[in-house]
């Protein structure tokens, strides 16, 4: 897909996690919106997937580490056909397949179930040791949040990675800089991630996590690594696309409502206008 492409469906994605929200009344939108690209990127470039046949034993594998911005995950499988956009504003509901969290046994494209910080890189880890040690060609990829790397789980996981040479691994953190309880900084700072990653003896790649060309590259630089895993170190804005969400704490894990979910969607109209004239 084009950049331009890949930017519309971002912004697709993007309603759906603020529909998801709202209906629910409750989630956490913050952390989704600043994901929405990467999300994107992932299930429509990136990813040797196929909706059709979820389970396809050579798939690429993803966990949200990060588990609580599952709506973010579920809006971009939705929009990438495995199961209906109709099911999204169901997020939370008594009887849903759509969890607060990622549940595997429920939703179609899911290989993990996530959600208590600092696992799920573990699992991912297991994946990757898994295809290498059964000669499998298949990727796995995780997202990790910045306040998740206060978790000494991430850096057990890490040093494992690089001990086995996981190249087959590919770790995504999103640096939006906030956490339920303020800044990174004001909480516990991780930083520098990228200087943390290093010592661990990852490959490192610093982006912007909303520009589809540095994604694109980074993505592409991690698959000619050899002997160690690739940690992709993406700064981000919280709340992206949406005015009064952005770098706002109050919007990590807060629902908008009736009229502040218009004001929202009105923001990411306009930005989907403003892609097509381009």
């Amino acid at each position: 897909m084009t950049n331009l492409e890949l930017q519309k469906v971002a912004n697709e994605v993007r309603k759906d996690i603020i529909t998801e929200v709202h209906s629910a009344k409750s989630g956490h939108p913050g952390g989704s919106l600043s994901a929405a690209d990467v999300f994107t990127y992932l299930y429509f470039e990136e990813m040797n997937i196929d909706p059709k046949d979820p389970k396809k034993p050579d798939r690429d594998r993803f966990v949200l580490s990060k588990g609580h911005t599952a709506p973010g995950l579920y809006a971009a499988l939705a929009e990438r056909g495995f199961f209906p956009k109709e099911d999204l504003p169901t997020l939370r509901h008594i009887g849903s397949h759509l969890q607060g969290h990622p549940c595997m046994q429920h939703t179609p494209g899911l290989d993990m179930s996530s959600g208590s910080l600092g696992q799920g890189i573990s699992a991912a880890v297991g994946m990757a040791l898994s295809a290498k040690v059964f000669g499998d060609s298949f990727r796995v990829y995780t997202l990790l949040g910045d306040g998740e790397l206060q978790e000494g789980q991430v850096w057990e996981a890490s040093m494992f990675a690089s001990a086995k040479k996981l190249d087959n691994l590919c770790v995504i953190v999103d640096n939006n800089n906030l956490q339920i309880d303020g800044t990174i900084v004001e909480v516990n700072s991780p930083y520098p991630i990228d200087e943390k990653f290093t010592a661990f003896g990852f490959h490192v790649i610093n982006v912007n996590g909303h520009d589809f060309d540095e994604l694109r590259a980074a993505f592409a630089e991690a698959k000619t690594v050899k002997g160690q895993p690739t940690a992709i170190i993406m700064k981000t804005v919280k709340g992206k696309g949406v005015s009064f969400m952005e770098n706002n704490v109050a919007w990590h894990g807060s629902a908008p409502n009736d009229e502040q979910y218009a004001v929202a969607m009105a923001d990411l109209e306009k930005v989907g206008e403003a892609l097509c004239q381009k």
